[in-house]
């Protein structure tokens, strides 16, 4: 695939925001390329981004992993896996990737165009992982870490907070979008007492399995503690 002088300005841009040079801008540019770009360029067999994307999601997993076990080394591994679920979650991705303002460089189909995609989360998300993916295979493990740990150090220092760890809601519904293609679905099994002093007990379930219960003294905080047994039940953290 040529690339013409409008795109060849914009990687330079990009390259200027992210402060990496690449050797091979053919790969950054592959990192932007999403597949319904790529299905209108058959004839030219243009390449999109989701390969770069698979290996992007096992780099970033690897940085986050190495960093959180040295700066936390008394969490036993499931506060480490929940730890970096929040941060390698689609939502803080999306965040960073919108910040960044990734969707301007996007190569997408019309039809993709048409329905909003450069402001899609899961398609920024994507072009991130991808991004970083990328660096990887152009500029290696140290350059890439270098990248990942500045860029997103605002989003780490977030979720390495006390506030962002209890909330096991949202850590369950990354894990269950991620894995399940689904939100999980809470429902009020019981409230009973006094307006003032009320009692609260509270399911939560996935594809029509329920995997945690909790009880509170508001639906939040039931809500909280039946993601948190939910959590347990499928193995994300530990006690």
């Amino acid at each position: 695939m040529t690339l013409d002088d409008e795109r060849i300005n914009q990687i330079k841009e990009l390259q200027k925001k992210i402060h990496v040079d690449f050797s091979n801008t053919f790969l950054l540019n592959q990192s932007l390329t999403h597949r319904s770009y790529a299905n209108e360029f058959k004839d030219i067999k243009v390449l999109d981004n989701e390969n770069l994307e698979f290996l992007g999601d096992a780099v970033l997993g690897l940085i986050i992993s190495e960093y959180i076990y040295l700066k936390f080394p008394e969490y036993k591994e499931g506060d480490l896996s929940k730890l970096k679920s929040v941060i390698v979650s689609r939502s803080m991705l999306a965040k960073y990737g919108k910040e960044l303002g990734i969707g301007k460089y996007l190569l997408l189909g019309k039809g993709e165009k048409i329905s909003g995609g450069r402001y899609r989360d899961s398609i920024i998300s994507n072009a991130v992982e991808a991004l970083i993916g990328a660096i990887y295979l152009d500029r290696g493990i140290t350059l890439s870490r270098d990248f990942v740990l500045s860029e997103l150090k605002e989003k780490i220092d977030l979720a390495c907070s006390e506030k962002l760890l209890k909330d096991y809601k949202s850590i369950l519904q990354e894990y269950t979008q991620l894995y399940f293609k689904q939100k999980p679905i809470y429902e009020v099994v019981y409230e009973k007492g006094p307006d003032h002093i009320k009692e609260f007990k509270v399911s939560v379930s996935i594809d029509r399995n329920v995997y945690g219960v909790g009880e509170g003294k508001s639906k939040k905080e039931a809500e909280q503690k039946a993601a948190y047994f939910a959590l347990l039940e499928l193995k994300v953290i530990s006690t």
